[in-house]
């Protein structure tokens, strides 16, 4: 007949109150609904291995492997839920119960499921409470020694058409999210977190949490009334860095989008209050603003801000578009905007990636605002000098000049003569050594060490989530000391606090490439430049994929990399080394010699001494620099 009795673990579940849903608003409803399948429920049964058997309408039936998995993947959907409710009148909101069991099933040919297992989750299911998770005492004894789950024990309950009684554990779902959340995440970029707990673990477990909370969405109503911020007189001049992100539009026609447009607003919120020295206002504050046409000036008056960002996300089938656009709350002036598109594949993840580019192209944008900003320049404080400091930084990289690498650095230390703990300063000081370094501006009287090492190490201490000071850190201890190990754990140090942050990427790739990784060097570079497409780094790390091509033997690709660099400003020595490695290996003799030239302009001491002994370049390149012409002291 075609039938096979089994033991599995059952899941159902289903919307509580949808007649009552559907009778007020079908249309809409059906739209959540439909969206909420597509983006949330069927991805994460699909990552924890479940098989949907069948959909009743406002009710799904599914099969699992393992009860450990059911349990996870009932809690991640139902946390989902009750985020994307959260703002949402309780006459509006989806919730659903949930039941599980684990016992003897029998699938028919068809794959259908019967028999007491299936019936006996669906009674689960029926005396839950709205947003739980009802489970039976055989699948509980699956779980509660393998999962931290906060339950609460319902005794025998009679089921319906079940002969015997059954024990029924209750599961609290946002306490055992919050027990849950790391393991089940490293399994899916799905979990959802509930927002009040993503925020304390971002401010208390410094960070680590921020791409796991980037799935996030937490719709809050338009209707929600003003903050009581009229009272109390904004400050006279703003602060610092003082930003509030407006709640992006969705301009895809499809209400049940707006939870897209809202995660990208409230996670990039999250994640510009990281900066140091910034002032962000709180996303509910923010989101009273939602749907209202109101002018950035009275905005920023009324906040104490000045700048105000902007933006629109447009879902449309396959692809999403992103504008965003930063905005001088005392002028009115359009100071930066960015547009891209993208595929969608998995949605929460795209919705990080899209918070991780706008959050690492702002914090650029940000420095070079407060930098042009004479708002202050009679009265210049230690702030005010680090940030114009980070914008000579940004010019010296481009432009590869030491003159501006050395404007730069008087900054920084005329900010540290001021307040000598101040860690932007410290970051940025050991920074403008470490170009020195790379680019051959090398003095003999200069401790390089207590210059870079020692300052970058004093930046962490004092603000250990800026991914700045690990970044110099790493890149000097496996360039120029040769602790290739040891570079590589100070850029995962700071990715683990910084996990989106494109220059720890860049950092890591660096390393891995002195390792002879270059496959994972080069895909770590790309995702840099992925992460941040306009940075002012961007031509050193062009560089870095020209050294990961030569290692792979892509030799054309690495030319192409090393004249991106150039064309990107980036014009110091290492770079023409890297051309010459490279048109020397696929026999262009003659373009290996002009590119060995140009580096002889930058750096005179270069040689193949100088390459082997002081760079460590393993032996092929070193007998490639001969055949290109280097030098050989």
């Amino acid at each position: 007949m075609g039938e096979t009795r089994k033991i599995a673990a059952i899941v159902v579940a289903d919307v509580v109150g949808f007649s009552r849903l559907a009778g007020a608003d079908e249309d809409r409803t059906l739209a959540r609904l439909r969206a909420l399948r597509s983006d949330l429920i069927d991805p994460t049964i699909a990552v924890h291995a479940g098989r949907i058997v069948k959909r009743t309408g406002d009710g799904i039936l599914i099969e699992f492997r393992s009860v450990v998995d059911a349990v996870r993947c009932a809690i991640e959907v139902q946390n989902g839920l009750i985020e994307r409710n959260a703002g949402l009148p309780p006459e509006r909101r989806i919730e659903f119960r949930v039941g599980i069991h684990l016992g003897d099933v029998v699938e028919e040919a068809d794959g259908d499921l019967m028999g007491d297992g299936v019936n006996i989750a669906a009674r689960l299911e029926s005396i839950c409470e709205p947003a739980a998770i009802c489970l039976s005492e055989d699948a509980y004894r699956q779980v509660k020694g393998r999962l931290d789950l906060a339950v609460t024990d319902l005794g025998p309950r009679q089921l319906k058409n079940i002969a015997e009684p059954i024990r029924v554990y209750s599961l609290e779902v946002g306490k055992a999210s919050q027990a849950n959340r790391a393991q089940s995440k490293r399994r899916s970029w799905l979990a959802p977190v509930g927002i009040g707990i993503a925020a304390l673990i971002v401010l208390v477990a410094t960070g680590v949490w921020y791409f796991l909370a980037a799935n996030r969405t937490t719709p809050v109503a338009a209707s929600a009334p003003a903050p009581a911020v009229a009272s109390v007189p904004p400050p006279a001049e703003a602060a610092h860095l003082s930003l509030v992100v407006l709640p992006f539009t969705n301009l895809s026609g499809d209400p049940a989008q707006d939870y897209f447009a809202d995660g990208v607003t409230e996670n990039l919120t999250t994640d510009l209050a990281r900066i140091r020295d910034s002032f962000v206002i709180a996303r509910n504050t923010a989101f009273t603003f939602k749907g209202k046409a109101i002018d950035a000036k009275e905005i920023g008056k009324e906040l104490g801000v000045r700048y105000v960002l902007e933006g629109s996300v447009q879902r449309d089938q396959g692809r999403v578009r992103v504008n965003a656009q930063l905005i001088d709350a005392q002028s009115g002036a359009h100071i930066w905007a960015d547009r891209f598109e993208e595929d969608v594949a998995d949605l929460f993840k795209l919705q990080d990636e899209v918070v991780a580019r706008l959050a690492n192209s702002l914090g650029n944008e940000l420095v070079k605002a407060e930098a042009r900003s004479d708002r202050r320049i009679t009265n210049l404080d230690a702030f005010d000098l680090t940030m114009r400091g980070r914008a000579l930084r940004f010019e010296s990289l481009r432009r590869a000049t030491r003159e501006s690498n050395n404007a730069a650095r008087v900054l920084f230390e005329q900010a540290l003569a001021i307040n000598p703990d101040d860690a932007g300063a410290l970051a940025g000081d050991a920074a403008t050594y470490l170009f020195d370094k790379v680019a051959g501006w090398t003095s003999a009287d200069v401790d390089y060490d207590a210059k870079i090492l020692g300052q970058a190490d004093r930046s962490i201490a004092i603000a250990p989530n800026d991914p700045a000071p690990y970044s110099t850190k790493s890149l000097y201890l496996s360039y120029v000391l040769h602790r290739t190990e040891e570079g590589l754990r100070a850029a995962d140090a700071g990715l683990a606090l910084n996990p989106g942050s494109a220059i720890l990427y860049h950092a890591s790739g660096s390393a891995k490439n002195l390792l002879g990784m270059y496959a994972e060097a080069r895909s770590d570079t790309l995702h840099a430049i992925q992460l941040s497409p306009r940075d002012p780094n961007l031509g050193v790390w062009q560089s870095t994929l020209a050294a990961s091509d030569i290692g792979l033997g892509n030799f054309d690709d690495a030319i192409t990399d090393g004249h991106r660099a150039i064309d990107a400003g980036y014009r110091t020595f290492p770079v023409y080394s890297n051309l010459a490695v490279a048109y020397a290996m696929a026999n262009r003799i003659d373009d290996a010699r002009a590119a060995v030239a140009e580096a002889l302009k930058l750096n005179p001491k270069y040689s193949v001494k100088l390459m082997s002994e002081s760079y460590h370049k393993p032996p092929a390149i070193v007998e490639a620099l001969r055949k290109a012409g280097a030098p050989e002291e």
